[in-house]
């Protein structure tokens, strides 16, 4: 681990903003700020795949794929030569969001998935996941009336059983998650993500 940078992973629910928070954060430990699904040329083309509308609809097993393949490619492409060369990396989404959607939301079957997590990103996991969690009206609200993708279309219960997959991951495993209040300002609640990387991995 010497010399290696860190992986830092913003997860949530769709409009939770993950997204805002990502970029703050980088922007503080001046680290790479990058995206699941989409951050490669590869991604790009399966982000579309994976969230266009008008697109025929996936089975959840071939979504779950072309979640990983994304995901194999980020690692290869940007994740694995920055972090070697020692380079903080914050990440908008990472495994914990196919544990999430495709496990507690479509209902596949989580060792199965981890094990395909594990694969598709030769073992490197988040050395920390924080969670910005709000309630689900919250997140609605905050999407306002934007067309929505794939996922975020699809309906409450969807979203509940994946807001549920985020909090039972960093449950089990308090030791690499933590779980930031969404609902406040931003600025509080990036203040909130600031501290729980400081008091975890330290400053860059």
């Amino acid at each position: 681990m010497a010399g290696r940078g860190r992986l830092v992973a913003l997860e949530g629910i769709d409009g939770c903003g993950k997204s805002t928070q990502t970029r703050l954060l980088a922007d503080r430990l001046g680290a790479l700020a990058t995206v699941e699904p989409g951050a490669t040329a590869l991604g790009a083309a399966l982000r579309r795949l994976l969230l266009d509308p008008d697109l025929p609809p996936l089975s959840p097993r071939a979504e779950a794929l072309l979640m990983a393949a994304d995901r194999a490619e980020h690692v290869d492409e940007l994740l694995a030569p920055a972090l070697a060369a020692g380079r903080w990396v914050v990440t908008d989404r990472y495994s914990g969001s196919t544990i999430a959607y495709q496990g507690h939301g479509r209902g596949l079957e989580l060792d199965g998935l981890r094990r395909l997590v594990d694969w598709a990103t030769a073992g490197l996991a988040a050395d920390l996941a924080v969670v910005v969690d709000v309630p689900l009206e919250v997140a609605r609200a905050r999407l306002g009336a934007s067309r929505p993708d794939r996922l975020e279309g699809l309906d409450e219960g969807f979203h509940a059983r994946v807001r549920e997959g985020f909090l039972a991951q960093a449950e089990a495993d308090p030791a690499h998650w933590a779980v930031v209040d969404g609902t406040a300002p931003v600025g509080e609640v990036a203040e909130a993500v600031h501290r729980a990387v400081l008091s975890r991995l330290g400053q860059p």
